[in-house]
């Protein structure tokens, strides 16, 4: 009979705590506190993420209702909607930002080689938002619309795992074209996005940096066309052309050549890309372009399976506070997932550790043991996407 850990804190021992130790230090995150600590904190909102906790009284009713295992989980304070409800509005959120960065870049080389579905050996991100409405009388600080209040998630997602580059957290006006002049270019990387993106002055800003970019080209687009390839049309490739841009203020945006593809996809729609690579043969750059709904299905993962819809306060630092955690709890599953070599989909963890937070159990053998049995019918495109 296994008598070890209980299986959240087998859990929590696969994250950086001495990292997280250093932030809350940088951040005096734990400065004139008694007895709620910031890894108490962290600790009770990965639990909430986990298990599916709605509210404050809901995570406080929750682990008293196990006083005596709390401690086991590594929770040395004591628990209360008040305390929990302090540290989310005044405890700085970049600490849980910066420990939500670590781990992402532990989970980015645990899946630095994982299989694309195209073939290329270089880094491929897919970049787009999503937005999540609230109540502008209780979110003032997050603007939308005259009536509504939101916030907006831009996500670069590496599609080697679906693993979350960036995120940047914004209110509902912020335009996604901006989202560009955040990124720090990576050369040689791809970088997949829809036209929302396409401001020509930011993309040929990656371009000189050394990147690959592929987007879609707005329906009143004025080009020079310089000379023309062969395409297999029966493929769905109308064309493939090497262009120019001819209006003015566009072609002080980006007075390169660029690289125009039209195709005609599976539903009939045609669609016209543009990109600045040169070489890659067209069909490959279309199915790029097709791999960028992955960040949809993140975005429709995380929605279902995330608490970042409901949120525990009405500050902004709380509520960046939750989602930084909600992305870091992800993260860790991920990295659980991928150094315990796990035949499962995040779903599938993510279900079973839902309801195994108190057991007696060895993850490992709970992982694998459930792994060989478990058929997840539905779940078909989120074994492969996560």
């Amino acid at each position: 009979m296994y008598a070890g850990k209980l299986v959240f804190a087998q859990l929590m021992e696969f994250a950086p705590w001495h990292t997280f130790r250093r932030l809350v230090a940088k951040y005096r995150g734990d400065f004139n506190v008694r007895s709620f600590s910031c890894m108490d904190q962290f600790l009770c909102l990965a639990f909430a993420q986990l298990t599916y906790r709605e509210s404050l009284r809901d995570i406080e009713a929750c682990l008293r209702a196990q006083d005596a295992k709390l401690y086991h989980l590594g929770i040395r304070g004591n628990v209360s909607r008040s305390a929990l409800a302090d540290a989310n509005e005044g405890r700085d959120w970049r600490i849980h930002f910066e420990f939500a960065q670590s781990l992402i870049g532990i989970a980015r080389q645990l899946y630095a080689s994982e299989p694309l579905a195209v073939d290329l050996n270089d880094t491929v991100y897919a970049l787009d938002s999503t937005t999540i409405d609230l109540c502008l009388s209780l979110f003032p600080w997050a603007p939308f619309r005259e009536t509504k209040a939101a916030i907006k998630l831009h996500t670069l997602l590496d599609l080697r795992g679906a693993i979350p580059a960036f995120i940047h957290i914004s209110d509902g006006r912020y335009h996604d074209v901006n989202a560009l002049d955040l990124l720090v270019p990576e050369p040689g990387a791809y970088y997949v996005m829809d036209r929302g993106y396409l401001d020509y002055a930011r993309l040929h800003a990656l371009h000189q940096a050394g990147s690959f970019f592929v987007t879609r080209a707005r329906s009143n687009f004025k080009f020079k066309r310089l000379n023309s390839q062969p395409v297999d049309r029966k493929s769905g490739l109308i064309c493939d052309q090497t262009v120019r841009l001819v209006w003015f203020y566009s072609k002080k945006g980006y007075p390169d050549r660029l690289r125009r593809i039209g195709l005609r996809d599976d539903e009939g729609r045609y669609l016209v890309l543009l990109t600045n690579q040169m070489e890659l043969p067209a069909r490959t750059i279309c199915d790029l372009y097709r791999q960028r709904w992955q960040v949809e299905l993140f975005f429709k993962w995380i929605k279902q399976h995330l608490r970042i819809k409901r949120f525990f306060g009405n500050s902004e630092n709380a509520v960046k506070t939750q989602i930084w955690t909600a992305v870091a709890t992800y993260v860790l599953v991920a990295i659980v997932r991928k150094r315990l070599n796990v035949n499962l989909s995040m779903h599938g963890m993510l279900q079973i550790l839902s309801v195994t937070p108190f057991e007696k159990m060895s993850l490992i053998q709970l992982l694998t043991s459930l792994a060989t049995t478990q058929n997840d019918v539905g779940d078909d495109k989120q074994l492969i996407l996560l």
